[in-house]
């Protein structure tokens, strides 16, 4: 099976049983999926792939790292995929002349939880997640970070961002069930807006021409996976997913349609989500 192949059979599964794994988020930017002995936090689909599973502590191990450490994976214990990407070349020959080709491929590896993992000498309180300060506070933290964001307006009470004009427009807060609920779909609205031609360019958004075609389906999953991971960030509920048959139902078909559209989809909403934090800035000076 290829790498896409098996993080497919992962969300698939999932999604038959009834559940979005992006619904998941964990909570608190302390809590995000990360590597125990490199401290690495994990990206793009591997952060909604091992948060899905459902284990309380954020921290994962390989086998041979737990084994450095004086443990070992716990007898019966599964491994969760990570996908890493594998840079290279290749030289191509056409008559006399040779071109240098990059290659990018798609590999994965697996890893433990710790909560898989016996004789682990480390300390519960490093390893056990920790709940945010104040949730509300981090979702304001994370709107401030947005360096040139769209305008938000609240004129009429539907949520969406209009790409010609670069407007978000949101319900008025009265009128949302909890605060928590407010910020997820300004969320979702705020990863559309980071397509915009002047800040990301994403294909899937300056090419959606209507409602339900190929790109537009595939920018709705973008930014639902980019309104999970800051719903994640924050550390509040990520409560506007539409969990419906019928929405996980065209999930199912549209993801047995395209193995590779998962991964791209969460590579896409990672790119968003630092535009948002303004990681690219920071990795740009």
């Amino acid at each position: 099976m290829t790498v896409y192949e098996v993080i497919n059979a992962r969300i698939l599964k999932a999604l038959e049983q009834g559940t979005a794994p992006w619904n998941k988020p964990w909570r608190g930017a302390a809590n995000q999926p990360k590597n125990l002995t490199s401290g690495k936090e994990y990206r793009g689909i591997n952060v909604f792939v091992l948060s899905a599973m459902g284990y309380t502590s954020p921290y994962w191990l390989t086998f041979n790292q737990a084994k450095t450490l004086g443990a070992n994976v716990r007898r019966g214990e599964h491994g969760t995929p990570v996908v890493f990407w594998k840079f290279g070349s290749r030289e191509i020959q056409d008559g006399e002349d040779i071109t240098t080709q990059r290659t990018v491929l798609a590999r994965y590896y697996t890893v433990f939880n710790v909560e898989q993992i016996e004789k682990l000498d480390v300390s519960t309180a490093l390893i056990m997640p920790k709940p945010p300060a104040s949730p509300i506070a981090e979702c304001e933290l994370l709107l401030a970070s947005y360096i040139g964001k769209p305008e938000v307006k609240h004129a009429e009470q539907r949520a969406w961002y209009h790409k010609v004009f670069d407007i978000v427009n949101m319900p008025q807060r009265a009128t949302f069930v909890s605060q928590e609920q407010y910020y997820g779909t300004l969320f979702h609205e705020l990863t559309h807006s980071t397509g915009h031609p002047k800040r990301l360019n994403r294909p899937t958004l300056m090419d959606a021409a209507a409602f339900g075609d190929e790109n537009y389906s595939k920018e709705e999953l973008v930014a639902e996976m980019g309104a999970a991971y800051l719903c994640g960030v924050a550390g509040i509920e990520n409560a506007t997913i539409n969990q419906s048959a019928s929405y996980l139902a065209g999930w199912l078909q549209a993801l047995r349609n395209d193995h590779r559209l998962l991964i791209s989809a969460a590579s896409q909403a990672q790119k968003a989500v630092d535009y948002i934090r303004g990681c690219q800035i920071a990795m740009a000076a």
